[in-house]
């Protein structure tokens, strides 16, 4: 399934989407995706030594890179060298897709249908977009929004006051009150006098049996997709960001937040108002303490704690020696 579906997208040829790059082979940009999701006739990007893994493996049929990088990649992909990749691919995305940039209201949101959602229960004031498939058993709450082509899965439970839009829910999933899901993320390339807005063509996935509990905020991805793995309980107030993914029988307490593009393994604990830094690796069976300032990957079954975050025998040790 293509990540930007909830998107309109212009049709455009690699060689007019960068008209100062010469190209051995022209064709029309099918999606924009990540390296490590990309296929032929997509678009991706590699902006970091990071990815390089991801980039030496990757199937893309164009690049955006820099002089730096640029060797990472496949001889057989087509290579647009630039000063800037985030700056250069927010341009061409805000092109593909003119309306991912800026969060519109839903003009197709109308009371829902009696006929059409038979055996899902409404509470009051509950406003339905255009396409919106709900499963079986299914309970909104009062005065919740859900946008168009959002697909919620049978026997969830959705609080009141809650808005869903560009997302893909499962099943027995509950999301408390005043949860906001799917929403454009927090990206913009800092310009002299005007920030550049990055569009988010990406969706939240939320998987079987979570739970959401009030308050929480989980933004769709940019080109990535969100989410949130199975039977994986967030505590009230946490935010989730752009591109992160969460594994499976995750616990994450009271105001924890994920900057964007940590992938986080199955089976890990976090207390509360722990912050996890953006782009990290946080393995399976981890144990994070609460209050934690976690900024470099974790691998599994540590346990850590602290600012900046540390295994606990190093924790320990330094707060003895204070």
């Amino acid at each position: 399934m293509s990540s930007n579906f909830f998107f309109k997208k212009k049709n455009i040829k690699i060689s007019k989407a960068f008209i100062n790059t010469n190209f051995k082979r022209d064709f029309l940009i099918k999606d924009v995706r990540p390296l490590h999701l990309a296929r032929e006739s997509d678009l991706t990007f590699f902006d970091s030594s990071k990815y390089k893994n991801d980039a030496i493996k990757t199937k893309a049929g164009a690049c955006i890179s820099t002089e730096k990088l640029v060797n990472f990649l496949p001889k057989k992909i087509e290579k647009v060298i630039v000063k800037n990749v985030l700056f250069e691919l927010a341009k061409i995305l805000k092109v593909m897709f003119p309306l991912a940039d800026v969060d519109y209201p839903d003009e197709t949101l109308k009371k829902p249908s009696k006929t059409k959602y038979k055996s899902v229960k409404f509470g009051n004031n509950v406003l339905i977009g255009k396409n919106v498939k709900i499963g079986k058993n299914t309970y909104v709450g009062a005065n919740s929004i859900i946008e168009h082509d959002v697909q919620i899965g049978k026997e969830c439970i959705i609080g009141s006051g809650v808005i869903i839009k560009n997302s893909i829910i499962g099943d027995r999933v509950v999301l408390q009150d005043n949860c906001k899901i799917g929403q454009k993320g927090f990206g913009f390339i800092p310009l002299k006098n005007k920030n550049l807005k990055f569009p988010h063509i990406g969706k939240v996935i939320i998987k079987d049996d979570v739970e959401v509990a009030s308050g929480c905020t989980i933004d769709r991805g940019s080109l990535n997709d969100t989410i949130i793995g199975k039977n994986t309980y967030l505590d009230n107030q946490v935010h989730v960001a752009h591109n992160v993914q969460i594994g499976s029988n995750c616990m994450i307490a009271g105001q924890v937040g994920f900057a964007g593009s940590t992938n986080v393994g199955n089976n890990v604990s976090i207390g509360g108002q722990a912050g996890v830094s953006g782009h990290l690796k946080i393995g399976n069976n981890v144990k994070i303490g609460g209050g934690s300032g976690v900024v470099k990957d974790v691998k599994d079954n540590q346990i850590v704690m602290g600012y900046p975050a540390l295994p606990i025998k190093d924790f320990l040790k330094r707060n003895k020696d204070e």
